[in-house]
């Protein structure tokens, strides 16, 4: 399991606003918690179309790099901090999102993320 591959096709599917792309490194059945205190997106068909909806419709001029990437759990579990600048179409308004997620890998996919995040208004 190349974790470091993994965590660049993440960015670039964020960057790119490529849902079709995000979908090819979960698990058919894994778990995306967006906001840990709500119900987790499950499985590939919730997770590409919270990517739709969230990533390609509401935001815009995407930027987003990693910052540190932790391995635990004999590499079965990676933390990793990035940070990313958006427009955000529903406010009007250009973001910045620092966020450190937590991903739990199944082979060579991840199983579950979880993210913690904050942002604020650059505009």
């Amino acid at each position: 399991m190349d974790v470091n591959e993994t965590i660049a096709t993440y960015l670039k599917a964020w960057v790119e606003q490529d849902p079709d792309l995000i979908v090819t490194i979960f698990t058919e059945d894994a778990t995306y918690h967006e906001r840990v205190l709500q119900e987790p997106i499950r499985t590939l068909a919730g997770i590409r179309h919270y990517w739709q909806t969230k990533v390609v419709t509401e935001q815009a001029n995407i930027d987003a790099r990693l910052l540190n990437l932790y391995l635990a759990d004999n590499g079965t579990t990676a933390i990793a901090e990035w940070e990313a600048t958006f427009d955000d179409l529903v406010t009007g308004c250009r973001k910045r999102m620092r966020e450190v997620a937590i991903l739990e890998f199944r082979g060579n996919l991840i199983a579950s993320l979880r993210e913690y995040w904050a942002s604020e208004n650059l505009d």
